[in-house]
């Protein structure tokens, strides 16, 4: 539903791409529209977009006064849920609204959204895919790139959309027709009191979905799968076991099994043969995007070939270079454990593991068997590398290093033919990068120059 924006006044907490964009938003939908960052600096890009927006910029500011007469307020993604200022819209009464959901209330077009703590950007592009290769007009974006308010008021007939659990704590009517939940691992709990507590935000996904919605569900996922009992919208699954409703692998194939009157309701097999995504989770993300767009209207034939056209996304498990028999990976998107674990799993032994930044607060230890196994030497940097060392180092050749530079260095000296040197970080980028793309392409660059 609508709201009526014109003559609202709101307040958007971050001023970066999200909160900007809503900004723009709310401004030309006639809000009077306060934005507030922290930080003072390095706003150049987005004041230059919105210079002709009537915005109040705030900046440099956190304090109460900026409520003052406030009647929305919509926090970027990154703004945590007990922020001051949501504290204080939350005592005052104040609608707090995320992005999607300012979004999801003005679109006409229908929602495909996934979330998952692994496996998210990878699966939503692909899904996107299927369906444009089915005919239909799409914007993809959400925390996969463009904010989903921009897509309101263009010219499409769906919305595709990457969606983390920092998007999904002020939602409401957000409703996705498709909702597909990868996996959840352990992540973000230096933001979330447990484990349940950042599952629990992921699950919201679901919460305003009826019986005409579809919710596609991890088998493999013990969290994820309890979910199934007590979602209101109709539950499909994948997984690696062969069921009589739901998506497997079978000979190297994928098939879908979709009851009568849950989409097409019949048996349909795709081939694997083509594909260009290399690991097991891969074949899990494409088993989730196959079902959802199958659900949503997609043609068999417009999924097989986007399964066979879609090389990847970059900066996960991305091949830089082959140089003197050493294959150089960038899989900088493997900002947490559970992402490096799959990684280091789809790759054979003897890798050089450089990992490293900021702790995200949860434990390294499900990584030992997998850098025993397999690593023969890890390589640390950033403000993480000695709560690595601590917890794996014992597993293998440990070397602790100052830079990314001189981790690369490191690597190619030791590597030899046959190894594969792996930047699979476990942590997020903060420390000395601007994103986790910024340290790809810096790793790429370094390979390169070798």
């Amino acid at each position: 539903m609508r709201l009526p924006l014109d003559g609202k006044k709101a307040l958007v907490i971050g001023a970066r791409r999200t909160g900007a964009a809503a900004a723009r938003y709310l401004a030309r939908q006639g809000a009077v529209v306060r934005l507030s960052d922290k930080a003072t600096a390095g706003f150049e890009d987005e004041q230059a977009r919105l210079q002709d927006a009537p915005i109040e910029w705030c900046l440099g500011r956190e304090d109460a006064e900026l409520l003052r007469d406030i009647e929305l307020v919509v926090p970027s993604p990154g703004v945590p849920r007990l922020h001051p200022l949501l504290v204080g819209a939350m005592t005052r009464e104040i609608s707090i609204q995320a992005e999607i959901e300012l979004a999801f209330r003005a679109l006409s077009a229908p929602v495909y959204a996934v979330t998952g703590t692994n496996g998210k950007s990878t699966t939503t592009e692909l899904l996107g895919r299927m369906l444009e290769r089915s005919g239909r007009s799409v914007f993809a974006g959400g925390n996969l790139g463009s904010p989903l308010v921009e897509a309101v008021g263009r010219p499409i007939d769906a919305a595709v959309v990457e969606i983390s659990s920092f998007q999904l704590e002020w939602v409401e009517e957000f409703r996705p027709a498709v909702g597909v939940f990868l996996n959840l691992t352990a992540d973000h709990l230096d933001r979330y009191a447990s484990f349940d507590d950042y599952g629990e935000a992921k699950a919201a996904l679901f919460r305003a979905q009826t019986a005409e919605d579809f919710a596609v569900l991890s088998r493999e996922d013990p969290w994820v799968w309890s979910l199934r009992e007590r979602l209101h919208g109709r539950v499909i699954s994948f997984g690696f076991d062969t069921v009589e409703y739901g998506t497997f692998p079978r000979d190297g194939t994928i098939v879908v099994r979709l009851p009568d009157g849950m989409a097409r309701g019949r048996e349909i097999t795709l081939s694997m043969a083509k594909t260009q995504l290399r690991g097991i989770h891969n074949l899990e993300n494409v088993m989730a995007a196959a079902t959802a767009a199958l659900l949503a209207g997609a043609t068999p034939a417009a999924v097989q070939a986007a399964i066979d056209e879609f090389p990847g996304l970059p900066h996960r498990l991305e091949m830089v270079r082959q140089k003197d028999g050493v294959a150089y990976v960038d899989d900088s998107k493997g900002t947490n454990v559970g992402a490096v674990a799959k990684s280091l799993a789809s790759i054979p032994a003897s890798v050089i593991l450089l990992a490293g930044g900021v702790d995200k607060g949860g434990s390294y230890e499900p990584l030992r068997k997998l850098v025993r196994e397999r690593v023969k030497r890890l390589i640390l940097f950033g403000e993480a590398r000695e709560a690595i060392r601590t917890a794996l180092g014992a597993e293998t050749d440990t070397v602790v290093v100052a830079s990314l530079e001189e981790a690369v260095a490191k690597a190619a000296e030791v590597a030899r033919a046959g190894d594969t040197v792996l930047l699979s970080p476990a942590c997020s980028s903060f420390d000395m990068f601007r994103d986790y793309a910024d340290r790809g392409e810096r790793f790429r660059a370094l390979v390169e120059a070798l």
